[in-house]
């Protein structure tokens, strides 16, 4: 299999430099196949056949990092698994002998692996597959499926002939077509740092710790918080007609505004606007009184300031919001999640900064805060990404 034997598609070619296999390599602990890195040797990720997303050690943007790629395609096949129908998910690397990622389907559906355990020698690795939408399995239909093909037979045979889906059908016979992927700032891979922790800091990490202080030792945070710059918080109390629970003040003030897992985004409180707390709660209680107006079964919540009105304090990608039942003091205000496609749900156990911790944990699983499978590992997902400075500040 030689991807110049297929043709452009109809879009430009990403500028994306060659992968970075020994960097690669070193992170994996593992030599990766010879027919695969001759596959990709000049270019970054591609699309073949307008369908296999086929991944490469580039660094970038968003989906284009690898080890994130292949972190949240393990953490999404392991989930799939263990729903309908419902299936143990098989080991991953780097348990010995797990499976290893290296593409899935154009738009998810589909997850590829490696099968690590059929030889010491990577050539002769296979391929192995899971569908993801399991609901086209029956219930007694695995939704994982081994190939004894390497990936050159099993894009080969795709391509040019098809091979059996998991959950009946076929995959394939492809469009003889392939697509440089890239992403603007795209360029040499770097492997993450390990992060060294005590037995004592990981124990206080990942189950004894209830503060923020036991939060910074799962996602570090960032040197200088960003918090904005147009208010103080007696400005922003008195915007908004009360003052905040004292732990989210400390949470705010040691990490700022930024998006937790990649999930959950804090606006920075101190600044006035759109992009600001205040704008926040204007923008979600507005929007929810509309919606409570014209679906009042579906939107059960008093909002701020009404009495015990819901106050929001972060959303997700998802469109949900995360804020606090105004009932009483500030600091015994109960957490709520408000989702965007399900019913309500009842009050979170715990504060701001213990909700967080926990969800950060893999503990937390709820409508809005989708929680990691139990295989995942947390130090993989705790993440916090800072909201950089805007310029000229």
């Amino acid at each position: 299999m030689d991807l110049s034997e297929l043709q452009p598609d109809d879009r430009p070619p990403a500028p994306v430099g060659p992968a970075d296999w020994a960097a690669a390599e070193a992170w994996l602990g593992l030599r990766l196949p010879g027919d695969f890195k001759a596959l990709l040797a000049d270019h970054g990720p591609v699309l073949v056949g307008g369908r296999i997303e086929i991944e490469a050690p580039i660094a970038g943007t968003d989906r284009l990092d690898y080890a994130a790629w292949i972190r949240d395609l393990k953490h999404e096949s392991r989930r799939a698994s263990r729903k309908l129908p419902p299936h143990r998910p098989p080991a991953f690397h780097p348990a010995p002998g797990g499976l290893l990622p290296w593409g899935s389907s154009n738009g998810g559906g589909l997850s590829l692996f490696w099968d690590t355990s059929v030889s010491d020698d990577p050539d002769r690795w296979t391929v192995v597959l899971c569908e993801q939408l399991c609901h086209r399995c029956p219930e007694q239909v695995s939704p994982w499926l081994s190939y004894d093909l390497t990936v050159s037979a099993f894009l080969e045979t795709v391509l040019l002939d098809c091979l059996p889906l998991p959950g009946g059908g076929v995959l394939g016979p492809l469009p003889l077509t392939v697509h440089h992927r890239g992403a603007p700032g795209a360029g040499p891979w770097t492997a993450p740092p390990v992060r060294q922790l005590s037995a004592e800091e990981r124990e206080t990490a990942l189950r004894t710790g209830t503060d923020v202080d036991a939060l910074g030792l799962l996602a570090p945070p960032p040197a200088v918080p960003y918090l904005g710059e147009d208010l103080t918080w007696e400005r922003l109390f008195e915007q908004l007609g009360t003052r905040l629970p004292s732990d989210w003040m400390v949470l705010m003030r040691r990490y700022g505004a930024g998006c937790w897992g990649e999930w959950a985004s804090f606006n920075p409180p101190l600044a006035e606007g759109e992009r600001g707390l205040l704008g926040l709660v204007r923008w979600r209680t507005s929007t929810y009184r509309e919606h409570r107006a014209r679906f009042p079964d579906r939107h059960p919540l008093a909002v701020w300031p009404e009495p015990g009105g819901f106050l929001p304090f972060a959303t997700t990608i998802d469109n949900d919001a995360l804020g606090w039942l105004t009932t009483g003091d500030p600091d015994s205000w109960p957490v709520v999640v408000q989702p965007r496609h399900a019913e309500q749900g009842p009050p979170l156990e715990g504060s701001s900064t213990e909700i967080l911790l926990e969800w950060t944990r893999g503990r937390l699983d709820v409508e809005g805060l989708p929680g990691l499978d139990p295989d995942d590992d947390p130090f993989d997902f705790a993440e916090f990404e800072p909201w950089a400075v805007p310029p000229g500040r």
